[in-house]
Formats: structure tokens, sequence, C-alpha cells
């Protein structure tokens, strides 16, 4: 009897280390990786929503176009239980903005407002600049040190396949209008979190909320931060800036998601997605309508099979990314059935092709892992050795609450040439490289929608989950 206990425990360890992968699962995920790459459906979603809707930030008559588009658009590709979940969320939007340098001589500044800046007074604020080569040296000055001036980080952003430099150079822009406004500083300019040499400049959010003490703040375009620090250590700056924006504390935003219901296991669901809104600048091409349209069509062609997987897959398009919030309302939204969500990833670093795969703590080793490194391999892919850590922005909240994610990294060479700026367009994405990403994310949620694999049973003790990726 003892004995037979052992035969059947190793057998059940042995069942959820290799996920059921089949024979057949591994012919299908490889019939649909191909088929995926002569798919048109993930180009054509990125069409429609970028041309059709354009710029969606939340608040905009856009976005709540976007919110229609998009459960419409799930509908007609097939997707069942579409739900459109609404959470309240402020909005903020873009007004008049300039900049000058006045002194030594008069030119004019190409900028744009930070997301979340506060306004300068309508007349404008003219004040001597305080520069800083980097982040850090704007933190050593002593509070006080900057009263009255505006300050200026020019600290470059360097270009990794990765995308690590956006980190370091991205707390100027997410952090600096803070520390300068305790230093005195009555505005900010930063060199633009670009991995480009382009005069267009890069917008993103930065700190907002109760109790934050912030100053208005814009990002300038690569060279004319250069030419800035060329000409200070010449003498003196001084500059013009003017910022107009207001904020609405009192309106929504909105979730939507549709489903590809599992055959034999639909309480039991993968999560996947990319975000709706965007900045007001450009149409959101990169970021992200083509992580919503990659995950999008990944799961259509999936729901194409004769027979639907054993577990439920749903997309998501999250609704506000960029300020933030859609992480947490959906959580709150999707909180008792957490423990029957069984994996999440989120698209959003553009659409250049996938590189690599982190799967969830504990599974590097397995079956599981083989079989999937062997269906990417035709796609250049390598499944890495370390895990996942931060699947996106907008499913930290289930990671948080214990949820295992994947990364399916992209090569974001040129993706911060483009991010947050009026250039992220659909002339931006190469065919090709979108359709290595839905073959990529098509055959790897297969595998797991038609498995057993339990991710949770895998990891290890104190693994953590939901770390920030940069």
């Amino acid at each position: 009897m003892l004995m037979y206990r052992r035969l059947l425990a190793a057998s059940a360890v042995f069942a959820l280390l290799s996920g059921v992968a089949h024979a057949q699962d591994v012919k299908t995920a490889e019939t649909l990786r191909d088929k995926a790459l002569l798919d048109r459906t993930a180009w054509d979603v990125a069409e429609d929503l970028t041309t059709t809707i354009g710029p969606r930030i939340v608040g905009s008559p856009a976005m709540a176009r976007a919110k229609d588009w998009g459960a419409a658009k799930l509908k007609a590709l097939g997707f069942t239980n579409v739900k459109v979940e609404q959470y309240a969320k402020s909005s903020w939007t873009r007004g008049e903005e300039s900049a000058e340098l006045t002194a030594p001589y008069p030119m004019k500044l190409t900028i744009v407002g930070l997301g979340r800046t506060p306004a300068t007074p309508p007349e404008g604020i003219e004040a001597e600049v305080a520069l800083f080569h980097t982040y850090a040296e704007l933190v050593a000055a002593p509070e006080g040190s900057l009263k009255g001036k505006i300050a200026v980080i020019t600290q470059p952003m360097v270009k990794a396949q990765d995308g690590y430099g956006y980190g370091v150079a991205g707390i100027s822009r997410r952090a600096g209008p803070v520390e300068a406004a305790k230093r005195g500083a009555v505005a900010l300019l930063i060199r633009s979190v670009s991995t480009s040499d382009s005069t267009v400049p890069h917008t993103g959010v930065t700190a907002f909320g109760d109790g934050v003490t912030t100053i208005p703040s814009a990002a300038l375009g690569v060279p004319e931060a250069e030419q800035l620090e060329r000409l200070a250590k010449k003498g003196p700056l001084r500059i013009r800036l003017k910022l107009a924006s207001t904020v609405n504390p009192n309106n929504v935003a909105w979730n939507i998601s549709g489903e590809i219901k599992g055959s034999e296991k639909p309480d039991e669901v993968i999560v996947i997605g990319g975000h709706l809104d965007s900045w007001d600048v450009g149409t959101g091409a990169l970021d992200d309508a083509t992580g919503v349209a990659i995950t999008t069509a990944a799961a259509k062609l999936i729901g194409e099979l004769p027979k639907h997987p054993k577990r439920t897959i749903r997309v998501v398009m999250w609704g506000s990314e960029e300020s933030g919030g859609a992480s947490e309302a959906y959580l709150a939204a999707h909180k008792d059935e957490v423990p029957k969500i069984v994996l999440a990833g989120e698209s959003d670093e553009g659409a250049d092709r996938i590189y690599g795969l982190k799967l969830p703590a504990g599974t590097q080793k397995t079956p599981f892992a083989t079989t999937v490194a062997n269906v990417l391999a035709p796609l250049k892919i390598y499944v890495a050795r370390d895990a996942a850590e931060n699947g996106g922005s907008d499913i930290e909240g289930l990671e948080e609450a214990g949820v295992p994610s994947i990364e399916l990294r992209q090569d974001v060479t040129r993706y911060f040439d483009y991010h947050h700026t009026m250039d992220d367009t659909l002339n931006k994405v190469d065919p090709a490289q979108l359709a290595q990403n839905v073959a990529a994310w098509t055959s790897l949620i297969y595998l797991v929608a038609d498995s057993d694999i339990d991710f949770r049973a895998l990891r290890p003790a104190g693994a953590e989950a939901g770390k920030r990726r940069y």
C-alpha cells in the first residue's frame, strides 16, 4: 500500500511539472504559431484603433469612443462575456504650452508638458535657470537653494535592448518636479526621457496626488537640452514658460474585456491584454494599440480552433495605464476570482520582435518550459533562466495578489525613440515583427490554456512577485 501511494504521488508530481503537454498540444501550438505569422488581425486592429479613434487620454471624448470601440471589436471578433467595467478616475487635460529662452538671446524652445503637471499662472513664469546634468545632482542641492529658479535636468537615457535605461533616466520625469519643488524651484524642464536625437519632446506622467507638492513641468527635445547645457557653460540663462492644463477629479475610466471560454475548465482563467488609453500626442500606436492588437489577435486565433482549450482566455483592454489606476480597479473588481486566475501577462513595449520569455518562478527546469522553448525556438525566442518579476503595469495588482505572470520581452532598442511623442504613429509599426509577437503569444497561451499546469504550486517559498521591471 505504501509503495502504491508513493507511485501515485510521483505520478501527480510528474503531471504537475509537465503541464500535460501532449504531442497533439505541441502540434496545435506549432500550427497556431505558423498561422499567426501570416495573419493580419493584429495589424487591422492596430490600424483601426489608431485611425478611427486616434489619441486616447483618460477623460477625453476619444477615450469614451475607444471604450465603445473596444467592446464592439471584441464582439465582432467572436469573444463572449464582453464586459465594460467603469471605475472612478480623475482626468488631466492639456492646454496651450510654450517656452522661450530669453537670455543670453531669444530662442523658442519646443516643449511638451508632463502628464498631470499643474499650470503656470496665465502670464507664465520667467526665471533664471539652475541646470543639473543628472537627477542625482538636483537631489544633492540643498533645500531652498533653487528659490525662484527654473530647474533644468539634462540627464540622457541609455539605449538598451531590454529598456533598462528608461528606469534610470525616467526618475527625472517621475520625481524631478517634487524634488525641485522641495528646493524652491518655480518650474522644471527635463531632457526628454528618450533614446533619439529628435527635437520632438516626450511626455509621460509625473508625481501627483494628495499631499504631493509639485511645480509646472515640461520636457525638451534632446538637441535643445544639449544646447542649454552648452550655453550654461558660458553664462546665466533665463527661460519663460507657460503651461495651461486642467484637472477633473470626478471623471471615470473603463476596463474592457472579452473571453474565449474554456472547454473543460472555464472557471480557470488566463488574463492577457494591453492598455487602451494613450497620451494625447501621437496616436498611441506603439503605446499601446499594438499591445491590444497582439493579445486580441492571439486569443482570436485560439478561439477559431474546432475545440477551445481547457481554460478560459480573457483579453483585457485596460483603461488608464498612463496615469495609473487600471491595475487597482481590475483587482478590486475581480478579487474573488484571483485564486482561479492561473496566469497573467501584458503586451506594452511596442511591436518589435520578442527575443526572450520569462516564465513564473519555479517553472524554468520543468518539462513544460522545455516544450515552450522548443515551440518558440523557430521565432528566435529563448526561455530565460530567471523568473518573471513584473509582467506589466496593469497586472501589478494581480501579481501582488499572488497571480503568476509571464514576461514576453520585446526588443525596445528603438521603442523609446517614439514613446510618449507625437511620432508614436502607425508607420512606426513593422508588420513582420508585429506578426512575430502574435505568433509567440498565440502558441504560448495555447499551451498554458490546454494544460493542467499549476504555476502557484511550482513557486518556491518566498519567491517575490510584482517588482517593477525598470
